[in-house]
């Protein structure tokens, strides 16, 4: 009976010895929050209106597009360096089009300029003295330069070499989208 105490209480010490060192091999929350997908309430953002969220550790950008951005996208093809997006690495196959998105209405880019990696400022304005009578809206990479238009296709003859990148997303609703998670993967 001694050794049966003995080993019982033996068993208990080494298990409470050795739980803090399988803990430690389990990734941390922040570490395994790093890859999840996030969900994005957008129910008030209103037309016009771009929110930030963070994916990965990037600025993941939610712009809302009225009609008039809509209707300029088409208008800047002969500006733009990539218009088509035939470059495949940039965008899922599902937003390879002209706006660059699931839902013409959202567009959901990765925030950071493909030149150096800064982040480009959201720029609506028409024609803003500094941009020139050519801009219609988009985003300016104050670093070097590099513009955008607001389906974050590059303009030609500035540094960036590439479209913003579109991250995998998908609708879950009508106001809330989940980014990280290709729709296929649903």
């Amino acid at each position: 009976m001694l050794l049966a105490a003995t080993v019982a209480m033996g068993s208990v010490g080494a298990a409470y010895v050795a739980t803090p060192f399988v803990l430690s091999m389990d990734p941390s929350a922040k570490a395994k929050a790093a890859g999840a997908p996030i969900d994005v309430d957008i129910s008030k953002l209103e037309p016009g209106q771009l929110m930030t969220v963070e994916w990965r550790g990037k600025p993941v950008w939610v712009l809302r597009r009225n009609e008039q951005m809509l209707k300029t996208l088409p208008e800047l093809d002969p500006l733009l360096r990539d218009p088509n997006s035939d470059e495949l690495s940039q965008q899922p196959a599902y937003a390879k089009n002209p706006h660059r998105s699931i839902n013409p209405e959202f567009m959901v880019m990765i925030g950071i300029c493909t030149h150096l990696g800064c982040s480009p400022t959201y720029r609506p304005e028409f024609a803003p003295p500094d941009l020139g009578p050519d801009w219609k809206g988009g985003f300016f990479c104050p670093c070097h330069g590099s513009t955008y238009d607001l389906a974050g296709r590059v303009y030609k003859g500035v540094p960036a070499p590439s479209n913003l990148v579109v991250p995998p997303y998908h609708f879950v609703s009508a106001t809330r989208l989940l980014v990280g998670v290709d729709p296929e993967a649903v």
